[in-house]
């Protein structure tokens, strides 16, 4: 699928086709999660709150308990 870099109103941005939103189980207002890869491409997937709430909850133990994870990894 080839599609077009366009300008919307003050931005610039990339028009999803409404067959491509189906197949991610997108819809307007939705999240859409971009990880660009070494070859220079990107990875486009649904945004997961679940697994962003999940790596919150693992950044706050591991501030609050990074003396214990250090001499653990020893």
């Amino acid at each position: 699928m080839k599609l077009e870099i366009k300008k919307i109103g003050n931005s610039t941005g990339v028009i999803l086709p409404k067959e491509l939103l189906a197949r991610l189980k997108l819809a307007q207002g939705d999240w859409l999660h971009v990880t660009e890869l070494p070859d220079r491409s990107v990875k486009l997937g649904p945004y997961d709150p679940d697994h962003a709430e999940a790596m919150e909850v693992a950044r706050e133990l591991f501030r609050e308990y990074q003396d214990t994870f250090k001499a653990l990894a020893k």
